[in-house]
């Protein structure tokens, strides 16, 4: 009897985490009116288990926005363990890029939620910024990354790095503006003026 309770739970976290795929896909793809059975039968569940999850479709919209929310911000602390600061911090501005690709795709459905009285957004700067803080700071104690650049510059910059790449043939430019943009993190840093 304890065994099932659990396998139930993770099966639920797997469809939920399914539905929140399907759902980002559908709303990018067809836009905020996509039949929520399209997006049960993508997911691979039927819609009763869609509406046990997300009894509306604003609720729908706000959970996968804020799951590619959580996923961003998420992964600094993963790429922090598995990488050099300096290098953890370029492979989580490419997840920021897709995270702000994901966010324009569902542009119509975000809309549409905050117009039902839904925010999703209410949490997004704070995490984002967390994320960018523990990286920046991880980065300069290392020294190398400078230690004089706060995460509303860096977000700013990464943001303006988004809107103008955002279309996907434009990711090789957006991949050499983060370059860039890292390279001026590293600039002035002392471990890199040991280099």
């Amino acid at each position: 009897m304890t065994t099932k309770p659990s396998v139930l739970r993770a099966d639920a976290r797997r469809n939920r985490e399914r539905i929140l795929e399907a759902a980002v896909r559908a709303f990018s793809e067809k836009g905020p009116d996509v039949a929520i059975d399209t997006i049960a039968k993508a997911a691979g569940v039927g819609s009763a288990t869609l509406y046990r999850h997300f009894p509306t479709r604003e609720a729908l919209v706000e959970a996968a926005y804020r799951n590619e929310l959580a996923r961003v911000c998420d992964s600094a602390t993963t790429l922090l363990a598995d990488h050099a600061p300096d290098r953890a911090l370029r492979l989580w501005m490419d997840h920021f890029i897709d995270y702000v690709a994901a966010k324009q795709g569902m542009a119509d459905a975000l809309r549409a939620a905050v117009a039902s009285g839904a925010d999703p957004f209410a949490e997004t700067l704070d995490k984002l910024g967390t994320a960018l803080t523990t990286l920046l700071h991880a980065g300069a104690d290392a020294g190398l990354v400078r230690s004089d650049i706060g995460p509303l510059d860096v977000g700013f910059s990464l943001a303006g790095v988004a809107l103008i790449t955002s279309a996907p043939d434009q990711r090789e430019r957006a991949d050499r503006l983060l370059d860039l943009l890292l390279d001026g993190l590293r600039y002035g840093a002392d471990g890199a003026r040991q280099q």
